[in-house]
């Protein structure tokens, strides 16, 4: 039996309660969280933005140890240290046939089955995007399961399950942002000061941060922000006069609104690059002229996960933090227990801070 936080149905509070979780059965694993990020994803599926069978334990971004594992587990054992992968591709797919295994057309079946039971009454309970890390252990499929490289502090690579593996994969895989460039990074969350750090990764000259919020300015110039600019009505015009006139060669749109997005394709320049990471919803809609998609050239492109291959990507990500160059610690905010979930959705709702962090 453990401890989690539960979400019984879609807008409703999430409550903690004990559960039963299984062991793990053939190509699974137990493991035990050292720490879980509250993502804007899952104040998305607790609202139904984005949809999860409900009830449900959410939480996607996780690391911890492993407790045990099942039959034909043979890369793991009881003692490693982890992170999770929520989106964890089966290779056999059109799209990981593409070697675009970000766009799997099967990461997501795991969230559809039941994983474990309320303690209370047996109903049966889901994994938030088939991880349920909001827990102090979980049961997940063995290809969720990443190694974590030795000189990474176990609580915080919690950050590199979703945030970081996003923010540097929208700079490096979809942006594409090159030495010398300028970047504008709208949304100072998580996700967004991970956009930050790695854009000063990536050797960007001019970073600049957008956020309605004015207090977010001292946390995003410690991410790397050159310039911070309050949002309103002229701030793509702000852009291009901290950019001699042209606009960024590439923006970053963290948040998932229509008039964002809409704002940091107006902030790029012509031939630039636009990149949205920020989940919207269907009631979103964007709006372009066929004469500007023509005369300014612009890339305008989704991103998933950051376009990244965690397999892949999380060592490099480990080695820029043993190096320095990329401070996981930084990104958070406010370290909680489970019973701060609801705050930190409150305060992600509006627009304060950067990543809130259960520490178990």
């Amino acid at each position: 039996m453990v401890r989690a936080a539960v979400l019984p149905a879609v807008n409703a509070p999430l409550a903690v309660a004990d559960i039963e979780l299984p062991g793990p059965g053939p190509g699974q694993v137990r493991v035990r969280l050292a720490a879980a990020g509250v993502c804007h994803s899952d104040l998305s599926l607790s609202n139904g933005t984005l949809r999860q069978p409900v009830p449900a334990v959410l939480g996607h971004e996780g690391a911890g140890t492993v407790v045990s594992v099942g039959d034909g587990v043979g890369h793991l054992a009881p003692g490693d240290r982890v992170v999770l992968n929520w989106a964890p591709a089966c290779g056999d797919c059109h799209f990981c046939g593409l070697a675009e295994p970000w766009l799997c057309a099967n990461s997501a079946t795991a969230a559809a089955s039941p994983y474990a039971t309320l303690a209370a009454d047996g109903s049966p309970l889901y994994p938030g995007l088939g991880t349920a890390v909001f827990a102090e252990e979980t049961v997940v499929a063995a290809g969720a399961v990443l190694p974590l490289p030795d000189g990474v502090p176990l609580t915080d690579a919690a950050l590199l399950g979703c945030a970081v593996l996003t923010g540097y994969g929208a700079v490096h895989h979809s942006a594409r942002v090159r030495t010398g460039e300028s970047v504008a990074v709208y949304g100072v969350g998580g996700v967004g000061l991970a956009v930050l750090q790695s854009a000063r990764i990536a050797g960007a000259e001019r970073i600049i941060a957008v956020d309605v919020a004015p207090a977010k300015e001292e946390l995003a110039r410690a991410a790397g922000a050159t310039d911070f600019v309050v949002s309103g009505d002229d701030t793509a015009k702000r852009i291009r006069k901290l950019t001699d006139g042209f606009g960024a060669d590439a923006a970053i749109e963290c948040v998932g609104r229509a008039d964002t997005i809409r704002t940091a394709w107006s902030s790029t320049r012509r031939g630039g690059r636009t990149t949205v990471v920020g989940i919207g919803g269907q009631d979103q809609q964007v709006t372009f002229t066929a004469l500007e998609l023509f005369y300014f050239g612009r890339t305008l492109s989704g991103c998933v996960y950051g376009n990244c291959d965690p397999a892949v990507d999380l060592p490099v990500l480990a080695e820029h933090v043993r190096a320095g160059r990329l401070d996981l610690s930084a990104m958070v905010t406010d370290r909680i227990t489970l019973d701060g979930i609801p705050a930190a959705f409150e305060a992600m709702t509006a627009g304060r801070g950067g990543r809130a962090l259960v520490v178990f």
